[in-house]
């Protein structure tokens, strides 16, 4: 298990190592490109290659990607469902070409349709991302908070996305501790929390995890982030994901706030050698 955090890519995702050293990352996230939209810069030989070199000299033993905030697969807005596809095997591709194990994704949300259509059509999308894409980096599928009608609060979905989409480049899911806990998923009750998404998707499927803590009440459907026992979960139930993840061997990836998030880090390695 390696315990990292987002890291900019400002002034070249090259630099990106050293911020993640400097924070005392293992592992980090990152953005290949602006994650609002506009140009994407082209990854040349060169960066790659300054890119591993700083992987290794920094000690940066892992790194997964994070797709643009747009996505949305379920959009009634063919520009904007076929950009995301677009934008899915475009992050996947870019990835593989620098060595990440994975790259993850929001699904987007849907103001119109029955929810079994636009599951549907989340579905077809997905097979369209995944379907000129044969790289060894592997697609995550990221649970959300549940504001509006956004697809994936539910495990469930994610599970029914998964199985019918039936493609092993979806590797499973990148769990969001604070998105979850917004969805109605109570970390406090560990164990019962843990049966729930075992009914709902399988504790295999799970292989990143985003631990934010929530600045907002159980079932808030609010994104809110909140430092490691600074909010609503408190520390106790992040102990216990440290050990779970430990025992699994899946990695965790923090995305709070910066001015504390070294802190954070050397609170999940104090759980991870307690």
């Amino acid at each position: 298990m390696l315990i990292g955090c987002h890291v900019s890519i400002a002034g070249g995702i090259e630099k990106a190592p050293e911020r993640a050293a400097d924070l005392g990352c293992e592992t980090m996230q990152i953005f290949t490109r602006s994650p609002q939209g506009g140009k994407t810069s082209p990854l040349t030989k060169e960066i790659i290659q300054k890119f591993q070199e700083n992987l290794k000299k920094f000690q940066i033993q892992n790194f997964v990607i994070h797709t643009p905030y747009y996505i949305n697969l379920a959009s009634v807005n063919n520009r904007i469902r076929y950009g995301s596809v677009k934008a899915i095997t475009e992050e996947l591709e870019r990835a593989n070409s620098l060595g990440a194990e994975f790259v993850m994704t929001h699904l987007g949300s849907a103001k119109e349709g029955s929810r079994t259509d636009n599951l549907e059509k989340v579905c077809q999308m997905l097979q369209e991302s995944l379907e000129k894409y044969s790289g060894k980096t592997r697609l995550l599928l990221e649970n959300s908070a549940g504001a509006g009608q956004i697809i994936g609060d539910d495990l469930s979905e994610l599970a029914t996305i998964i199985k019918c989409v039936g493609d092993p480049k979806i590797a499973g899911i990148c769990l969001d501790t604070q998105h979850s806990f917004a969805s109605g998923y109570d970390w406090r009750d560990f164990d019962q929390t843990l049966q729930k998404i075992d009914r709902q998707i399988g504790l295999d499927k799970i292989k990143l995890f985003h631990v934010n803590d929530s600045l907002t009440e159980l079932g808030s459907k609010k994104d809110r982030h909140a430092h490691i026992g600074q909010g609503q979960i408190g520390a106790e139930p992040f102990q216990k994901i440290v050990s779970f993840a430990q025992k699994n061997k899946i990695n965790l990836i923090l995305e709070t706030q910066h001015d504390q998030v070294r802190e954070d880090i050397e609170i999940l390695k104090k759980f991870q050698n307690s």
